[in-house]
């Protein structure tokens, strides 16, 4: 039906999440008839991002530096580190505004039948920077990181994924805590699943 050209831009509009043939076709008919510009801006940009962006070297989040603007910031809590399961998942924190430590990003979780073991995710990396130690007022010394803010999804391999690091940590001696998952501010108590509502028993706190 399409040309050649105009069939790869397509289908190459298709990998994108949530994009079907019928939106994919709707994106390539507008970039091409109605704004070339932006389709050459856009091209322009994400050739120059899939060739300078990597992962930090300390967090694993995605940036165009050695080291993140994140983990360089001497005003954030060097002692806190929230593992999270992806690049959007710090975004999404960051915008909540009330966290101010560090973060380690995992890329995935832990998936045996999917063959995807430890350092598939980095836990290598974590388990060295878990590993290092700063000199107490007394000498002695102690993790560098005091407490581990645990922060996968609340789904099966999450749950498995949280449980593997806050063990290995523990062993390390940091301090370890898990974001609680339960009833959202404003909703209500019958629309929750019960799933829901379980876990916001198991992991309610005194007042």
């Amino acid at each position: 039906m399409f040309s050649p050209l105009i069939e790869d831009l397509i289908r190459a509009l298709r990998c994108l999440p949530g994009v079907g043939p019928k939106s994919a076709q709707r994106m390539a008919m507008y970039l091409l008839e109605k704004d070339r510009d932006a389709a050459g801006l856009l091209a322009s940009s994400l050739q120059q991002a899939v060739e300078k962006v990597g992962r930090c070297s300390r967090c694993r989040t995605l940036t165009e530096q050695e080291i993140c603007a994140l983990c360089n910031n001497m005003r954030r809590d060097h002692s806190l580190l929230c593992v999270v399961e992806t690049p959007a998942d710090v975004l999404a924190i960051e915008q909540a505004g009330n966290y101010h430590g560090l973060y380690f990003v995992l890329h995935g979780h832990l998936s045996p039948i999917d063959g995807v073991g430890p350092a598939d995710i980095g836990l290598d990396v974590l388990g060295e920077r878990l590993g290092e130690k700063q000199s107490n007022e007394t000498g002695a010394e102690e993790p560098m990181i005091r407490e581990l803010i645990i922060a996968t999804n609340p789904t099966v391999e999450g749950e498995a994924t949280a449980q593997f690091i806050a063990e290995r940590a523990r062993a390390r001696g940091v301090a370890v805590s898990r974001i609680a998952h339960g009833v959202p501010i404003g909703g209500e108590l019958e629309y929750i699943d019960g799933g829901t509502l379980a876990h916001a028993f198991n992991s309610r706190t005194v007042l």
